[in-house]
């Protein structure tokens, strides 16, 4: 009897522990997809000033 709750207590905390890990894996992906857009936007905003400059 003790040895089925403990099993079902360890299926419990798996399950958990990769529902946990893969917000965890969400989130970080969100997060640097985030980061890229920041880093297109002002890679865009650079390049469109550099351009727009007159060459002397």
């Amino acid at each position: 009897m003790g040895r089925t709750i403990l099993t079902i207590i360890g299926v419990i905390l798996a399950i958990w522990l990769a529902f946990t890990a893969l917000g965890w894996l969400f989130s970080m992906l969100k997060f640097f997809f985030f980061i890229g857009i920041i880093a297109v936007v002002v890679y865009l905003v650079v390049t469109v000033l550099a351009k727009s400059k007159k060459r002397v």
